[in-house]
């Protein structure tokens, strides 16, 4: 398995789909490394430790944190899964945060705001570079500007994962703008 599929994977069984090899998170969203090396190789995947830990330390998104012991790992953020309920420290976002979304799915973003859809939280970034890789994931890039200083001072409340992805419930469409473009 190459280390981006390794990941990927990972990605897929501790956000959203623990069931699908045999694994239990627990309310944090830890799990046993060894267990999920299990889990994986039961289902026919050829995942080992040291492609968990390259998983870990891999990339600059920083999806997932190991235990102190070394022994459990977990997904930061981007659960979909009933099993993972994460609590976060509410803090004061910056005035300004950015999400990134593909162009087809503005017209129901404009209607009814950034919803988590199938994940516990709406995930935002603290700069456009950022917003613009996510926004790719998914189609023709399109970068909107949340007013998080405003949602705040109206009472929302906004966390920070340990990657520094920001999270709140919901944006609703008024703390939404979009950049303006030449036609």
């Amino acid at each position: 398995m190459t280390p981006e599929d390794a990941s990927k994977f990972i990605a897929y069984v501790l956000r959203h789909a623990p069931e699908s090899i045999g694994l239990h998170l627990d309310a944090e969203g830890w799990a046993g490394i060894d267990d999920l090396v299990a889990g994986a190789v039961a289902v026919g995947r050829d995942l080992t430790r040291p492609d968990v830990v390259r998983a870990v330390d891999s990339g600059a998104k920083k999806r997932y944190e190991l235990s102190g012991d070394g022994l459990r790992i977990r997904a930061l953020q981007g659960h979909s899964t009933a099993q993972v309920s994460r609590s976060f420290d509410a803090v004061a976002p910056p005035v300004l945060l950015f999400h990134g979304t593909a162009t087809r799915f503005l017209a129901a973003i404009r209607a009814q705001g950034l919803l988590p859809g199938a994940r516990q939280h709406v995930h935002l970034s603290a700069d456009e570079a950022t917003a613009v890789q996510v926004g790719q994931r998914h189609g023709k890039a399109w970068v909107l500007r949340v007013d998080a200083g405003r949602m705040h001072a109206l009472g929302h409340a906004f966390h920070r994962a340990e990657n520094g992805v920001w999270l709140t419930a919901c944006v609703p469409p008024e703390f939404l703008s979009e950049p303006e473009r030449d036609a």
